[in-house]
């Protein structure tokens, strides 16, 4: 039991700042209710896809830092589709499209051996490009199916339906994953590529799986923006580096090999909530950056120092 709660501490703290945040926001707001908590899950939905793509590469031991240009790709691609054909089978070219890209960047990786910070830079301008070439300006329409499953609430006022779709996104792929052998390969290659390489592990069809996943959720993450807007939207958002600090906040170690899912989601939401907090007591906007930079500062500090401590023991 103490091991569990040991294993699971920084998860849990993230919870109970959470429930901690979600308290001053109603003080601050005594009317914030359902239709805020949608608000938010509604604001976090693409970050959220954005941060288990960018979670499962650094697992893996790798960044991604063209996350949000293969969005964008899968954003105006479901635009596009959708308004020529039916929904579902654009739903599938989509995921199939973010698939692919994942995979291109992780054969990069690999073959060349070129760091992926500079692979996935490099792409990061390719998926722009292509993006543009798609749709050079926002335009496109969605089914009106996908902008349902994502507004409203499931069964009671306060469950967003838009929560269940993150849930059931990411533990329909992840969980599966992360029970089979290539999850227990993902966290060895990232814990020590070589002692895994040598423990029989195909360290480098282990990362273009990783890339792969990546991708699949960031067309996920392009399909929730092109729900959202109902449009789709050739240039990228702000989610390289929000995904990148949420994997860190959510308990993730950069170097690779430890962290899972749970925790980066929870950290997506805190934020949003941090920076709902903030609007609502009207703070100006370039204040609020360096506050939310502040506080990544801080966590990170922290969890170094969590991550020491425990090596020590």
């Amino acid at each position: 039991m103490n091991g569990a709660i040991r294993k699971h501490a920084w998860v849990m703290g993230l919870v109970v700042l959470l429930v901690l945040l979600l308290t001053i926001t109603k003080l601050i707001q005594p009317t914030f209710g359902a239709s805020g908590l949608e608000s938010i899950a509604r604001a976090a939905l693409p970050f959220a896809f954005a941060t288990a793509g960018m979670a499962v590469v650094v697992i893996v031991g790798g960044i991604d830092l063209s996350v949000a240009s293969m969005m964008a790709v899968c954003a105006v691609t479901a635009a596009v589709l959708m308004e020529r054909m039916a929904g579902v089978p654009a739903l599938i070219i989509v995921l199939g499209v973010g698939l692919l890209m994942g995979l291109i960047n992780g054969l990069l990786i690999v073959v060349t051996r070129v760091p992926d910070i500079v692979v996935t830079l490099a792409m990061l301008f390719v998926w722009e490009g292509v993006a543009l070439l798609i749709l050079e300006t926002p335009g496109g329409a969605t089914a009106d199916w996908l902008e349902q499953t994502i507004r409203g609430h499931f069964l009671f006022d306060g469950l967003p339906k838009v929560l269940i779709v993150i849930v059931l996104g990411i533990a329909v792929i992840w969980l599966p994953v992360r029970r089979s052998k290539l999850g227990l390969s993902i966290y060895a290659t990232g814990s020590d590529e070589l002692a895994a390489f040598r423990s029989g592990v195909a360290v480098g069809s282990t990362k273009i799986a990783a890339y792969a996943l990546c991708g699949l959720f960031c067309a996920m993450g392009g399909l929730s923006l092109a729900a959202l807007t109902g449009i789709g939207e050739p240039v990228p958002g702000p989610y390289l580096m929000a995904s990148v600090a949420a994997v860190v906040l959510g308990g993730v170690v950069l170097g690779g090999g430890k962290g899972g899912l749970l925790g980066p989601i929870i950290a997506v939401f805190i934020l949003r909530i941090i920076r709902t907090i903030l609007t609502l007591l009207a703070v100006d906007p370039n204040v609020t950056t360096i506050i939310e930079g502040t506080i990544m500062v801080l966590v990170v500090m922290l969890g170094t120092a969590a991550s020491l401590k425990g090596a020590r023991r």
